[in-house]
């Protein structure tokens, strides 16, 4: 019977927010208590109209996007995947309205954005998602229009947000984060994302984005480090409370004009290593494609708590790093690990069974692509994995791997009782004879579609005849979808044609003084 009348008050709010004039007559006179309600039954039925005016009058000391969209009692159904456009741009004006508005007290004192998921295939009904970037975007012009405005003079509403910044957006964040006079909204950020900036524009934004409360930090791509500016970011920049850390391709390398010392030390490496160090509650370190041949213990062995996602790929390891991995105090608490890019079973065989087998408790999610995986490999690996009974995601794409092999394979996966998802490469058996790996995009794509089909099949068939009918098997040819990437790709093209343009020039212009 409660369930029933929970489901009720649901049913009775949608119905009230499923006719906007109605809903918005009689706001001022609903129980505070059920504004929250409210709000979920309008997010769901996408009633921009309805959410605005619900934030502008909101009642309660907090609002917590993430908590209110997940699921609860009155509504079991989790909508955080929703990143709407027409409801999130109603959130963030309605928070503008709020602080605006004359009379009455104001009661909101914490407005956090955070907690929405982008996803490849967006489940709410318009199909119209804002994505990080344009949630950064519109908060960040939001904020510059109450600073530019006249507003009353009220306490001001801290507003906890996921960031993303680029060169398009740089100047609004950078107002936003540092406003010139009175500020109704304080942005404070929970993650930040920085792509297509340069290592002056981003030590400047990370100065004003609050470090000190930073959880989550992604410097990715086009931001072009070398270790001098990482660690000079890390050293006048501190982040105390930083649980999560990617930094950007060669990020490690040394700088240009930099000399390597006689005894072979790297006195840049033991810097970042001693900063990194004095984050107690960093867990998650993404340090992919850097080379760090011989270094992974000077970088991870100071650290002070064991991290549980760690993604090394292509990063050149040798035997004494993989040795490292296998036996640091790390691997026993590992539940994310990506090693891509590395001859783990023709190189590394059994310090790559002993890793696994040390993280076997802990381990969740294992990459391992275009690692040289070959027919012959297939023992050694189901045997390497069998221990893994917590392994709930295994990706090997770009691996030279036939049919009959991956079949056994997916017969040792079957007995891995968690396993939900599995991204698996092209058979070999689709490829012309005399394909060579690692494949570029061009050559990966060039493959025999209906004979991959039949494979395919095949192994579906296999799962299902096992009872394994929840395990969720895929190929993306061209890598995982990335919301983030996918968002600003356009601005990133032009950031890298502008780069090839700039090069050619460059190009001519020594040809010219050679001539």
């Amino acid at each position: 019977m409660e369930d029933m009348m929970r489901s009720l008050r649901f049913a009775s709010a949608e119905a009230l927010v499923s006719h906007p004039q109605v809903a918005l007559q009689g706001l001022d006179s609903v129980a505070h208590n059920l504004y929250p309600l409210l709000f979920k039954a309008s997010y769901l039925r996408e009633q921009a109209e309805v959410i605005r005016p619900l934030l502008e009058r909101w009642p309660l000391e907090e609002f917590r996007l993430g908590a209110l969209l997940g699921p609860s009692a009155d509504h079991e159904d989790d909508l955080r995947a929703r990143a709407c456009r027409a409801c999130l741009e109603a959130c963030v004006r309605g928070l503008a309205d709020h602080v605006l508005r004359d009379g009455g007290p104001q009661r909101l004192q914490v407005a956090d954005l955070t907690g929405v998921r982008d996803v490849q295939v967006p489940p709410c009904p318009c199909g119209r998602t804002l994505g990080r970037w344009g949630r950064t975007e519109l908060l960040a012009r939001t904020c510059c229009e109450l600073q530019a405005g006249p507003h009353v003079a009220r306490r001001p509403v801290k507003v906890l947000a996921d960031i993303f910044v680029t060169e398009r957006n740089f100047q609004a964040v950078v107002r936003a984060l540092a406003p010139a006079g009175p500020a109704p909204l304080r942005v404070h950020c929970v993650s930040f994302r920085a792509d297509n900036l340069g290592p002056g524009q981003l030590l400047q934004v990370l100065r004003l984005a609050g470090p000190g409360e930073l959880r989550r930090l992604q410097v990715v791509h086009n931001v072009r480090l070398h270790a001098g500016h990482v660690q000079q970011l890390l050293a006048q920049v501190r982040f105390p409370q930083l649980a999560s850390l990617t930094l950007p391709a060669k990020a490690f390398d040394a700088p240009p004009a930099c000399t390597p010392a006689a005894d072979g030390e790297d006195p840049l490496l033991t810097s970042i290593a001693w900063e990194l160090s004095q984050m107690t509650q960093l867990t998650e370190l993404s340090v992919a494609f850097s080379t760090l041949t011989g270094k992974i213990q000077k970088l991870l062995g100071p650290l002070r708590t064991p991290l549980k996602a760690l993604d090394l790929a292509n990063c050149s390891l040798n035997h004494t790093d993989m040795a490292f991995l296998a036996d640091c105090a790390h691997a026993a608490h590992l539940e994310v690990l990506d090693l891509s890019g590395h001859g783990l079973l023709s190189l590394f065989p059994s310090t790559f069974s002993r890793l696994l087998r040390h993280a076997a408790q802990t381990l969740r999610v294992l990459t391992m692509e275009e690692c040289s995986i070959a027919d012959g490999h297939v023992s050694t690996l189901v045997l390497a994995l069998g221990p893994c009974h917590q392994l709930q995601e295994l990706r090997f794409l770009g691996n030279p791997l036939s049919a009959r092999a991956l079949r056994r394979l997916f017969a040792a996966l079957c007995e891995l009782p968690r396993l939900h998802w599995v991204e698996f490469p092209v058979p070999t058996d689709c490829y012309p004879e005399g394909t060579t790996y690692p494949q570029d995009e061009l050559a990966a794509s060039k493959f025999d579609r209906q004979k991959y089909d039949a494979i395919a099949d095949d192994l579906h068939c296999m799962l299902m005849r096992a009872g394994r009918e929840d395990i969720q098997v895929s190929t993306p040819v061209f890598g995982s979808f990335d919301p983030d990437i996918q968002e600003t790709s356009n601005e990133l093209g032009a950031f890298l044609l502008q780069a090839f343009k700039t090069a050619l020039e460059n190009f001519s212009r020594a040809l010219r003084q050679m001539e």
